[in-house]
């Protein structure tokens, strides 16, 4: 449970995500660049703008991108 706003999580990994709702903690940071994150999953995507990584292609026209 949030001691925040008492919302409730299985999870504790859904907890302490959640807590960063109510702070500004960005514990993920990029080590290319200034920018810190609340999630990693976010840091990933964003590190694609540094690496040039384009893994998502559209079947249709064959254009890349870096996000689904």
């Amino acid at each position: 449970e949030c001691d925040k706003c008492r919302k409730r999580f299985q999870m504790s990994s859904c907890l302490i995500r959640h807590q960063r709702s109510h702070t500004d903690e960005r514990p993920f940071c990029c080590p290319h660049c200034a920018k810190s994150f609340k999630d990693k999953f976010v840091l990933v995507t964003h590190l694609r703008i540094h690496s040039g990584e384009r893994p998502y292609k559209c079947p249709e026209c064959g254009k890349s991108f870096t996000q689904n």
